[in-house]
């Protein structure tokens, strides 16, 4: 007996899932000699629900609710899972109960292990490529939100129509964990100058920043702007510590720094206050093309040199992407490459 291309792929995936399983298990244990010696092969999925269920409902009455399951099944079900990993996974801290830091790394690994099998479900069936009932979850970054990310789920939904698309808005700070964690397929955005170790950054375009104001700004229409010139108006700037502040701390280099009194991430926001006031923003031309060309907001000045940031899709090293994922990263590419967004 041979199996079929779809049973390779379930047993891959399946392979998969259970070495998420063995790596988390392996770092809670520490090298103790202690306990068995491939505990992944004895969790129970009762034990996995629960403990999963716990972890995202921050309680156990709450898991309860989700589950169908009593307290007392859910309590006995992590306690057995805390003896086959030899870690403490759950403590109580005030009135509550949380995780660990080994309970979040077991819970990491259960969510990964999950998307695999989740995976492997989707690809058995004769129509996955076609997206029955397939599901995406997307972590959107605001410079992929106003092009590029609406004309490729436009694309999608015309050719995989019972596809479940999921859009999860973030900065990248607050999308990386969930990334990680399995609880987003990908994040869509600007890449950071160095990928970090555990993920794999495909950039796809090349974003350069302008400045931008309303309509009838003192500003807008000057063939010139220098740094002075916008050091005399007060800004919108992004959060501290984020590649936008950096580069708006840039553009005054040698000049003292404007008074910023917002720091907002949100670009619905911005718009709303820049058309209203003399406020001055960073922002990436696709991000106010229609206000632009209705005419409530102008570019200042030329695009600003020395601010071109790639953006592009961020996947978890490793990751074996479903056929519906696979078809979106394409269509990602292929409307870049058609010049839907600024190429580099």
């Amino acid at each position: 007996m041979v199996a079929t291309p779809a049973g390779r792929s379930v047993a891959d995936r399946a392979t998969q899932a259970i070495d998420h399983l063995a790596r988390a298990t392996r770092a809670v244990r520490s090298g103790s000699p202690r306990g068995f010696t491939r505990p992944e092969h004895l969790l129970t999925a009762t034990q996995l629900r629960a403990f999963l269920a716990f972890a995202d409902a921050g309680s156990f009455a709450g898991a309860a609710a989700v589950t169908g399951l009593s307290s007392p099944t859910l309590h006995r079900a992590v306690r057995d899972l805390e003896r086959l990993c030899l870690a403490r996974l759950v403590e109580t801290r005030g009135r509550g109960v949380v995780l660990t830091d080994d309970g979040r790394r077991i819970a990491r690994g259960v969510r990964l292990a999950a998307a695999e099998l989740a995976a492997a479900i989707a690809e058995t069936r004769h129509d996955a490529g076609a997206g029955a009932s397939a599901r995406l979850t997307i972590g959107a970054m605001p410079l992929c939100r106003a092009v590029l990310l609406p004309a490729a789920l436009a694309r999608l939904v015309g050719t995989a129509p019972r596809v479940s698309v999921t859009i999860v808005e973030g900065s990248w700070r607050e999308l990386v964990e969930p990334l990680r964690d399995g609880g987003i397929d990908m994040m869509i955005g600007a890449l950071r100058s160095e990928a970090p170790a555990d993920l794999v950054q495909q950039p796809v375009f090349e974003d350069q920043l302008i400045v931008v104001g309303r309509a009838g700004h003192p500003l807008a229409g000057l063939s010139t702007v220098t740094a002075s010139d916008l050091a005399r108006f007060p800004w919108i700037t992004g959060v501290a510590g984020t590649p936008l502040h950096v580069r708006w701390t840039a553009l005054f280099d040698g000049h003292p720094l404007p008074p910023a009194p917002i720091a907002c991430g949100s670009i619905m926001v911005a718009r709303g206050v820049l058309g209203d006031s003399d406020v001055l923003a960073l922002a990436s031309p696709d991000q106010v093309a229609l206000e632009v060309r209705s005419g409530v907001l102008a570019q200042i000045g030329t695009p600003l040199a020395d601010t071109t940031r790639t953006i592009g899709v961020t996947t978890r090293h490793g990751w074996r992407p479903s056929a519906i994922q696979a078809r979106f990263t394409t269509l990602i590419e292929e409307i870049a490459a058609a010049g839907s967004v600024r190429i580099s």
